[in-house]
């Protein structure tokens, strides 16, 4: 790569993440501004709209419920789905193809349509889960699924997890001794990768939460639509604040990821 393709890299590096993170920074902007109308920058700056965020229990109870079901979802992905493609992939290979078109099961029905599916199913006896966060940690499996099968297939397919197990075999270590102690420490990238990816996205739902839950367990984004109609600066204060909140899951996870390699 010549010096002046190098420079021009960098250029479009740089472009492209200022278009991504003006929004951010207008929304920034915005929630610590006292006032903001027909001028260009804002009339002074404040943490008021911060405080009174933090310090409104209905929001702390929101974020708490949100980041609880959206892990308590992940768990359950992620110890039902690592066994399930162990047996796929070691024992029934044939099987990918079948799980390749369930997976994109989530995607072709729209929320609302199995929202509605899902209140008739689970508003009566013996099983009446509407308005309960287990319905919600269920549906969020199903959105989480396609991701985590996805990137940890891709991981499995990657450091050729036949050979390894073959291998162990070889050294005297029984099918699932090797899963365990040689399979599994190689999948913790894409499993990382997993379990990001869904929860960036899991913490972003609304149409589950709002009309199988609403605020019988309220979500951080039933919250927002629920104080829609306060202040724009209040507004973008907890949209700030929720991107925050995700950056901040992600840098622990790196972090922790960094020092256990």
């Amino acid at each position: 790569m010549s010096k002046m393709e190098y420079v021009w890299h960098r250029i479009v590096v740089w472009l492209v993440f200022l278009i991504l993170a003006l929004p951010l920074v207008a929304t920034l902007l915005y929630a610590l501004a006292t006032s903001w109308g027909a001028t260009i920058l804002p009339d002074g700056f404040t943490f008021k709209w911060m405080i009174q965020l933090w310090s409104d229990p209905r929001f702390l109870v929101a974020l708490g419920h949100s980041l609880l079901i959206c892990f308590g979802a992940l768990i359950f992905s992620l110890v039902l789905v690592l066994p399930t493609m162990f047996v796929i992939a070691y024992y029934f290979p044939k099987l990918d193809a079948v799980m390749n078109i369930l997976i994109l099961m989530p995607f072709a029905v729209p929320p609302v349509v199995s929202s509605v599916g899902l209140l008739q199913l689970y508003s009566e006896p013996p099983l009446m889960l509407t308005g309960t966060p287990w319905i919600l940690i269920g549906c969020y499996f199903t959105i989480a699924l396609p991701f985590i099968y996805r990137a940890i297939s891709n991981n499995m397919q990657a450091i050729n997890m036949r050979e390894l197990i073959d291998a162990a075999n070889l050294l005297g270590a029984s099918t699932w001794q090797a899963a365990l102690l040689v399979v599994l420490p190689n999948l913790r990238k894409g499993a990382l990768i997993a379990v990001l990816l869904s929860f960036s996205f899991l913490i972003g739902e609304f149409v589950f939460a709002n009309m199988l839950v609403g605020t019988s367990y309220e979500t951080l984004q039933v919250y927002l639509y629920n104080v829609r109609n306060a202040s724009g600066h209040f507004s973008s204060a907890l949209v700030i604040s929720y991107f925050f909140v995700v950056l901040l899951v992600t840098w622990l996870a790196n972090a922790l990821n960094r020092e256990r390699g």
